[in-house]
């Protein structure tokens, strides 16, 4: 009862927010074009912020098991291949940029130390499981979104050099590559740095949730529907049932399993939205799996956890 709790309070509010956006817009609140600067300033700002601040905090030198990290790679890199060759076999290419990044793309940062935290009363195995997963998720979020763009028919040259710049200059990459230098070289933090960075890193999940919730058009999702359950069920199911067996062949127990745990089963994060709608997608699938993986993964990670704890693992 205790873990169903913890879940509905970290992912009720979530989806509660987005209805929030959705409120506002029809009480005249928000407009076209806030939502568009709203999904702007979070993409080019808060969220950059935010990873970095997580990154360049996190003391990952002391506890780094480069195991871990490994699987984490190879669990999300096999996890995006498949995602990719689903997202091929859809009718409507139109779709497929964003259904590949919805069906892999966990909110992992967003959620993970918080959900370890809450378990263990420390971060335990996140920085890890971060280090091994954020920068593939957004690198190859970047490839995904410029190379099935919707109007996209072939690559060429511009293309490839095209999708180069953008993974160079994408402000999520810069901030997880200052990061990560910054926990590298042991910088310092002042007090009034930590701080600024804290109050511009709590902006980016309230306003991007309340932008895509404004965003969200009742109508397209449904036109949507099947593609946004079939994210789901591979954002919640499909990825846990096939890695968390082989995490536990290789023996990770305890806080090393809910770090996986929360890499392959938490809700599609927020930011796909942001990138989405940023790279010229229509943004309706992202926004329908992100609602959807929201609401059910308050009941597939308590399943998840309640799994690994009979079993003696957790």
């Amino acid at each position: 009862m205790d873990n169903l709790i913890f879940c509905l309070n970290a992912t009720i509010p979530i989806f509660l927010l987005m209805i929030l956006g959705l409120f506002f817009k029809n009480r005249g609140m928000f407009d076209e074009g806030f939502i568009r600067r709203m999904n702007t300033f979070v993409f080019k700002a808060a969220l950059p912020v935010l990873l970095f601040r997580e990154l360049s905090g996190a003391d990952f030198l002391e506890v780094w098991d480069g195991r871990f990290v490994v699987f984490c790679f190879l669990a999300t890199a096999i996890s995006i291949l498949v995602s990719m060759g689903i997202a091929y076999c859809l009718p409507d290419r139109s779709i497929r940029g964003e259904f590949a990044q919805a069906a892999y793309r966990s909110s992992a940062a967003l959620l993970g130390i918080g959900f370890i935290t809450n378990i263990y009363g420390n971060a335990g195995m996140a920085p890890l499981m971060i280090i091994g997963t954020v920068p593939l998720y957004n690198v190859m979020a970047v490839v995904i979104l410029a190379f099935m763009k919707p109007e996209q028919t072939h690559m060429d040259r511009a293309l490839i050099k095209g999708t180069l710049r953008e993974i160079v200059t994408n402000p999520i990459i810069l901030g997880i590559a200052a990061g990560m230098a910054w926990s590298a070289l042991s910088l310092p933090q002042p007090e009034i740095m930590s701080k600024t960075l804290q109050y511009v890193a709590n902006l980016a999940t309230p306003m991007g949730l309340m932008a895509m919730g404004a965003a969200f058009d009742g109508k397209l999702a449904l036109k949507h529907w099947k593609p946004a359950l079939g994210c789901s069920a591979m954002k919640l199911v499909l990825f846990c049932a096939i890695f968390l067996p082989a995490a536990v062949k290789l023996g990770f127990r305890n806080s090393y399993l809910v770090a996986a745990l929360v890499m392959l089963g938490s809700p599609t994060t927020v930011s796909c939205f942001v990138m989405a709608k940023n790279m010229g997608h229509e943004g309706t699938v992202t926004s329908s799996a992100v609602m959807a993986t929201t609401f059910l993964s308050a009941f597939t990670l308590t399943g998840w956890l309640y799994i690994l704890r009979s079993m003696g693992l957790v």
